[in-house]
């Protein structure tokens, strides 16, 4: 917050009937031409590029970054979205378009923890772990907003404020209840990451109640943690249409107007909804004071001013050109996104595939030639499209022939309704017998995995209902295998699914996530050895449905890499290369110290293959002797370093006390004396992971002496 900025803020709103004051806090705010105020929208997206403001560079979806596990990868392209932002805000602004979407206050990053692979709006976010998520919403957050806050080149918004993971389907009456302990150690910790170290300008209320209070009124989360123990200054904006659960769902207030009071005397300053036309008949009743009106138009009109969006004030950005939409630059690092996004799952020597070593390639599945499927939700237009089946014929050229087949429809029983039950089947298996070797595309797409009224299908709310591979794509899937010719299956989705029939009977397995526009490009270079994939999981890939715990169950018992007891599929920070990283000179300063002292790790990681490669370096922690349940591993560092063939490269983590420190059953961020482990290395410090690389971490033993002391959370 600038002081200068709040005092002219305060001098506006000071000039505002009431009546006005009140219709700045809806989400359409009108213009108060006599105050030169022009109307403004604050409901923009910008979750992985500008989205539903026309054309714009559309990079992988977020689960697809979260895996990059690359803090300076997420700036880069936040600086871009946000820089493709300011060029349409500029030009829009020209011809007076001032619509939804069209604004610089992006609803975005969405920094919930995907706690459930069934939550169909988990690829929205970074992935399952509270840590990487905070080091890449910050990122996120730096490179939409820019470095100087005083001028802002957009605004991000941390979402959804808090405890917020599905159902979709029960999403507006359900309440998420969660210990103390949980809430401060998975729940909250992003948020309060981008809040007091990024600086992110605004956070958005979620739908459901967390207990017993509506997030977008809960005195708790927007009063006491948000703004009076986080010392938060920004706007706090509802979910859409969230206020109006308070009475209709919730059933916490009677009516529009008490909902209306509720949420704004609890910190609500901006309603995405119309709820807030009410806000006059609470204040005529007296639930709600004129200076609480004041205060929270003051601080939508404080970042107005920064942002530029009222004439009195220009930005320097005014004069980013229209040119720089999808420009090459841009372009090129969409499609360096989506090659940093991939996971290689498995491959028993298939991959990389030699140009011209098959000269037949069948490539078959519903996501084999969709565009749906490379995007995601939230998502722009973009002026170029490339699937997996376009980016594998541009690749090959005219030299091998490349046949193609759907095979099935991607939930349905068939793939046209006058026709019977795989339908698709037989051509699918023609392709397949007529080529050396075949590319499956499998998966979902943003129409059945998503949020609840967006997903518009017969699918479900947009929730997966399991694990397993909806419609007819498992059976599909064996019967190609069945035929014996190598196979390589692409999953195109954005959540974890039973892969582990895949595991025992393919050739390989790439979980591209959804890549962005132009992923069918970076798809075919992977295959065919132009790069090495780097990616690791941000999510754990569970064997089956049996393994996870009821969905509305908000605890994190057996839940993510974090707390599940069983053996995963595929683990959390897990992902194979075509080069060969080592590390050695793995070191400690101390091995013993107090929790004031900080503790230095040293290590070499070197490239000893023959690809470039960018190496997600991972320290894991864990508490030994905790007098409280505590994770089976804690991430606490991670840094991302490009290698090439035969370079090495020194790197310290610095530990300090906040590293060793846990959540107890009150809440409090604590360390304890007592034995800890540090693993070091490329994976989790788990029996799957050295299973599945034949890699293991290092590891340190470290104690702690004195007594138990508070870390700052």
């Amino acid at each position: 917050m600038n002081k200068d900025m709040m005092k002219r803020a305060k001098e506006l709103v000071s000039q505002m009937t009431l009546e006005e004051k009140m219709s700045q806090m809806l989400h359409h705010s009108p213009a108060i031409e006599r105050l030169g105020i022009p109307a403004y929208c604050w409901w923009s997206e910008a979750l992985h590029g500008v989205a539903r403001a026309g054309d714009a560079t559309v990079f992988p979806q977020a689960i697809g970054l979260g895996a990059t596990f690359d803090e300076e990868l997420v700036e880069k392209i936040a600086d871009v979205t946000s820089t493709e932002g300011r060029a349409k805000f500029n030009e829009f602004s020209k011809h007076e378009d001032r619509d939804i979407y069209k604004g610089l206050t992006f609803w975005a990053p969405n920094v919930n923890i995907f706690r459930d692979p069934r939550w169909g709006r988990g690829h929205e976010t970074y992935g399952e772990d509270p840590y990487l998520t905070g080091q890449l919403g910050m990122a996120f957050v730096r490179g939409l907003q820019g470095e100087d806050l005083d001028n802002p080149k957009a605004a991000a918004c941390a979402k959804h404020f808090a405890v917020h993971s599905g159902p979709e389907a029960d999403r507006h009456h359900f309440d998420a209840k969660v210990s103390k302990q949980d809430l401060y150690d998975t729940y909250l910790y992003a948020f309060k990451r981008l809040v007091k170290d990024a600086k992110v300008e605004a956070v958005m209320g979620a739908y459901n109640r967390v207990n017993g209070e509506p997030a977008c009124g809960s005195k708790t989360l927007l009063k006491n943690i948000l703004r009076r123990d986080w010392g938060f200054e920004g706007h706090v904006v509802s979910d859409c249409w969230a206020i109006k659960d308070f009475h209709e769902n919730h059933k916490v207030t009677g009516c529009e107007v008490e909902s209306a009071a509720m949420a704004v005397n609890n910190g609500c300053d901006l309603n995405c909804g119309c709820v807030y036309e009410k806000m006059i008949y609470a204040y005529k009743a007296g639930l709600v004071k004129e200076e609480t009106i004041d205060a929270a138009v003051e601080r939508l009109m404080e970042i107005r001013l920064r942002l530029g969006t009222l004439p009195e004030h220009k930005s320097k950005y005014d004069d980013i050109p229209y040119e720089v939409l999808e420009c090459k630059e841009h372009i090129d690092l969409a499609v360096e996104a989506a090659r940093r996004s991939m996971v290689l799952l498995k491959n028993d020597g298939i991959l990389p595939l030699k140009k011209g070593e098959y000269k037949t390639v069948g490539v078959i599945g519903p996501n084999s030639n969709s565009r749906i499927a490379l995007v995601g939700n939230y998502e722009g237009i973009s002026s170029e499209y490339i699937t997996p089946l376009e980016g594998i014929k541009a690749y090959l050229g005219d030299e091998t022939r490349v046949f193609h087949a759907d095979g099935t429809h991607l939930w349905k029983d068939r793939m046209h309704g006058l026709g019977e039950a795989r339908d698709g089947f037989a051509e699918a298996m023609t392709v397949a017998e007529h080529s050396d070797v075949v590319i499956m595309c499998l998966g979902l797409d943003a129409t059945i995995e998503g949020e609840e009224g967006d997903a518009g299908n017969e699918f479900g709310s947009g929730d997966k209902k399991s694990l397993k591979l909806p419609g007819l794509q498992q059976e599909l899937l064996e019967k190609i295998t069945a035929i014996g010719k190598p196979v390589v299956l692409l999953v195109l989705a954005g959540s974890a699914l039973d892969l582990s029939w895949a595991d025992e009977n393919v050739n390989a397995i790439v979980q591209c996530f959804y890549p962005g526009a132009r992923g069918g490009k970076a798809i075919a270079e992977l295959l065919y050895g132009e790069f090495s994939p780097s990616a690791k999981l941000p999510i754990t890939f569970y064997r089956s449905d049996d393994d996870l715990p009821d969905f509305k169950d908000y605890s994190m018992e057996g839940r993510t890499y974090r707390y599940f007891k069983g053996s995963p599929l595929y683990p959390f920070g897990y992902g194979k290369s075509y080069s060969k990283i080592s590390y050695s000179d793995a070191s400690i300063d101390r091995t013993e110290g107090t929790a004031e002292d900080t503790f230095t790790v040293d290590f070499t990681v070197k490239n000893d293959g023959e690809y470039l490669q960018h190496e997600a370096v991972q320290l894991y922690v864990k508490d030994v002797e905790a007098s409280t349940r505590v994770a089976n591993w804690t991430l606490r560092k991670i840094a991302n370093v490009e290698l090439k063939p035969g370079e090495e490269r020194h790197i310290s983590f610095v530990l300090t006390k906040r590293d060793f420190a846990i959540i107890d059953e009150k809440g409090r961020c604590i360390v304890e004396p007592g034995s800890f482990k540090i693993a070091l290395g490329g994976q989790q410090p788990d029996e799957r992971s050295r299973e599945l690389t034949g890699e293991s971490c290092h590891f340190f033993d470290i104690n702690i002496n004195g007594e138990t002391v508070e870390a700052e959370y």
